[in-house]
């Protein structure tokens, strides 16, 4: 009867180990893969009216990072950004972050498109071209690769209440 306890509970053991072991932030895991974010200056209105996200990105918080359309930053709060698509102005609106959520919308001339996800290693990806635009929300992986003509937004939904957001265009 020992025996067989102590046999089951080695049996539940070695359950455990794996599923700890991979219960990482995925935020964390693809945060700690990337190079620390260059010591360029960022500008003190643009860093001191959010608080400090507790991820890193490669442009930190400054959310003027993405007004070229190429941009990684931590967000801890909703922001609006404006960059271009297809050489028009575009608005993306990150209406909400929170623990495992995140939610935007996007407006450029009369189109629109948004999405929300929330959950562990959730997220959207929405790819824009001159003639419309595709998205999608669920569980998000690395950065977005570049596509021709178009400009990818991706946000992804971190555990402790900070979304990475990445602006990827040609």
């Amino acid at each position: 009867m020992r025996f067989r306890r102590m046999a089951g509970l080695a049996a539940l053991a070695a359950l455990c180990v794996p599923a700890v072991a991979g219960c990482g932030d995925a935020d964390e895991d693809a945060d700690s893969a990337k190079p620390p974010a260059s010591g360029a200056a960022k500008s003190p209105a643009a860093t001191s009216a959010s608080p400090s996200p507790t991820v890193t990105a490669a442009d930190g918080s400054d959310h003027e990072a993405c007004s070229d359309g190429n941009c990684e930053i931590a967000v801890s709060e909703p922001v609006t950004i404006r960059f271009k698509i297809a050489g028009k102005p575009a608005k993306l609106f990150l209406t909400e972050v929170g623990k495992n959520r995140v939610a935007y919308k996007v407006t450029s001339g009369s189109g629109r498109t948004s999405g929300e996800a929330s959950g562990k290693g959730s997220g959207c990806t929405a790819v824009f071209r001159s003639g419309g635009s595709s998205s999608s929300c669920g569980g998000v992986g690395g950065a977005p690769d570049k596509v021709d003509g178009a400009v990818v937004l991706q946000v992804a939904a971190g555990a402790d209440g900070t979304a990475i957001l990445r602006l990827v265009s040609d």
